[in-house]
């Protein structure tokens, strides 16, 4: 398939990735996409990535489905760039535990992203500008069934699995209800069968923050200039809780800043005076230099919004129906999805099975304990296999 070109966006500076990033148009105003909430969308962009080969009957697919900020880009096959690695980039390839010479691997960027998905970033064509807060809010089963769109144009008829951590692993549950017949096993990671009071307070704090900065301007903040401190501590406070205490602890203590130890008397109340402190900030302005606050909002309102059990019946009905294998994998340490949330989601689905990962990182340790998670992937596809 040749894939068209995306429609425009606001400009996203990203290094340039070994395998390259699609985009397919997939509704046009004859046909429009409608959200749950009865808004339409046209024309709608879907930024995507695939690895390997699909095979002839389109069934040896895997979709990976991505976390808050992440994008299509999940793997660049070790590209000599680190700059251009993916984010699950140990996870996919060759020999790795999602095996490109086997399976056909698909990431794409979800609805409402902005990395060259259509979302608040795009141009609304009725307007000639940025969509802004003028985007329609959409849910998590919204993504869902743009991602289906787009397997359809790809000619995937099966799904060996759906695999995702923490929003990702949100997509995963709803992938399984939404279109059972398309997916064979699910492996969420690390997330919620519906969002907890403790995950919705996180996420009004950050949302807070960026709508009390004086540059969002209720979200009709130029391009250029987007509301960065609320930004950069909405992505602070996110951090916190996507680590440990322990991870903290043996990461910083209590050390303090190099110009603290140097020159006391010239730090100001605006001075970071501990390493963590410079760590937060850091990861801060490494967001606001790749994302939107818009987009940021939006995201968050949808994981707010999910729920399994909505419209459904209670959440053990709901999970309780789902016929596919499903390797639920939790995090010792996670404070934000807590292992105790992985163990009912699999005790709850009949064919469900529970596995841990033991890492001092937190809600993170996804990201970063390739060397437990992979062994599981592995293990649970060649069961299945």
């Amino acid at each position: 398939m040749t894939p068209l070109s995306p429609g425009p966006q606001m400009e996203v500076q990203t290094p340039e990735p070994l395998v390259q990033t699609q985009h397919v148009a997939l509704h046009s105003p004859a046909d429009p996409f409608r959200l749950e909430s009865g808004a339409t969308l046209a024309p709608v962009t879907v930024a995507y990535e695939t690895y390997g080969s699909l095979n002839a009957h389109g069934d040896n697919a895997i979709l990976v489905c991505h976390a808050l900020t992440g994008s299509a880009h999940a793997a660049g096959f070790s590209s000599p760039d680190p700059r251009s690695e993916g984010w699950w980039e140990p996870m996919i390839g060759p020999g790795k535990p999602l095996d490109t010479s086997r399976y056909f691997v698909i990431c794409s960027n979800f609805l409402g992203g902005c990395y060259g998905t259509t979302g608040p970033t795009s141009i609304n064509p009725s307007t000639g500008i940025p969509f802004g807060m003028t985007f329609p809010e959409y849910t998590v089963r919204d993504m869902i069934r743009l991602q289906k769109r787009l397997l359809d144009r790809l000619g995937v008829t099966r799904l060996k699995t759906v695999i995702g951590g923490s929003l990702g692993g949100m997509q995963v549950l709803e992938w399984a209800l939404l279109y059972p017949e398309t997916v064979e096993t699910i492996i969420p990671i690390a997330t919620a069968s519906r969002h907890s009071a403790w995950c919705i307070g996180l996420n009004d704090l950050s949302r807070q923050a960026i709508m009390l900065d004086p540059d969002w301007k209720l979200g009709a903040y130029d391009p250029g200039r987007q509301p960065e401190r609320g930004l950069s501590i909405a992505r602070q406070i996110a951090m916190v809780s996507y680590r440990s205490d322990i991870s903290f602890h043996e990461r910083f203590g209590r050390d303090r800043t190099q110009e603290m130890l140097r020159e006391p008397e010239h730090i100001t109340m605006h001075d970071p005076r501990f390493q963590v402190e410079r760590y937060l900030r850091y990861q801060g302005k490494k967001l606001v230099d790749r994302f939107d606050a818009n987009t940021y909002l939006y995201i968050t309102w949808a994981m707010d919004g999910h729920d399994v059990s909505r419209g459904r019946g209670t959440v053990e009905e709901v999970l309780g129906s789902m016929r596919q294998r499903a390797l639920c994998i939790g995090i010792s340490s996670d404070i934000l999805y807590p292992a105790h949330e992985q163990r009912a989601i699999a005790a709850a689905i009949p064919r469900g099975t529970y596995r841990e990962i033991n890492a001092p990182f937190g809600h993170d340790s996804f990201l970063i304990a390739y060397d437990q998670l992979g062994p599981l992937v592995r293990e649970f596809l060649e069961e299945r296999a």
